[in-house]
């Protein structure tokens, strides 16, 4: 009889657990760097608000899921005085291992443990290692500025001259 329960018991435990959120986890850690370093990097998810301030390089940990069935997505966006400012994405994609729910995890596990917890979804690229190119704007060079004549003050009219009918 023990064992017949042990075995129920055991077979309701398998059923009711999520294959994703046993071999995978809701939450990776990223490692940030920069070319050249010290740039300043601002992390904010899809909705615009930042999550990480800092300079590179960085190491910080972001939740896989943005809500029930919503995967997470970031954007690391680097800044330094004298170079060009870079963005690039950090993307999660469905991890292989929530499959594993139609063997192993049941339908609890694929419907709601692992979107709940975020365990469907992995990380794509773990490591970014960013170039930053000096600017080639120079703040002492002249410039060429083209001016809508709605825009331009009022002396300058009296030098405008018409160049087409």
């Amino acid at each position: 009889m023990k064992k017949i329960t042990s075995l129920i018991l055991g077979g309701i435990i398998l059923l009711l657990s999520s294959c994703a959120s046993i071999v995978s986890t809701s939450k990776y850690p990223i490692s940030i760097n920069s070319n050249p370093s010290e740039a300043n990097i601002v992390v904010t998810d899809k909705k615009g608000d930042q999550i990480y301030s800092g300079n590179t390089p960085a190491n910080l940990i972001l939740k896989a899921s943005a809500g029930f069935f919503v995967k997470a997505e970031y954007r690391i966006t680097f800044t330094k005085d004298g170079y060009n400012t870079k963005t690039v994405p950090v993307k999660f994609k469905l991890d292989g291992w929530y499959f594993g729910n139609i063997l192993i995890g049941g339908l609890i596990g694929m419907l709601i443990v692992d979107p709940a917890t975020g365990a469907m979804y992995k990380l794509e690229v773990e490591v970014f290692n960013e170039t930053l190119y000096q600017s080639t704007a120079n703040l002492n060079e002249p410039e060429l500025k083209v001016y809508d004549i709605n825009e331009i003050p009022s002396e300058w009219h009296q030098h405008l001259a018409k160049v087409s009918k």
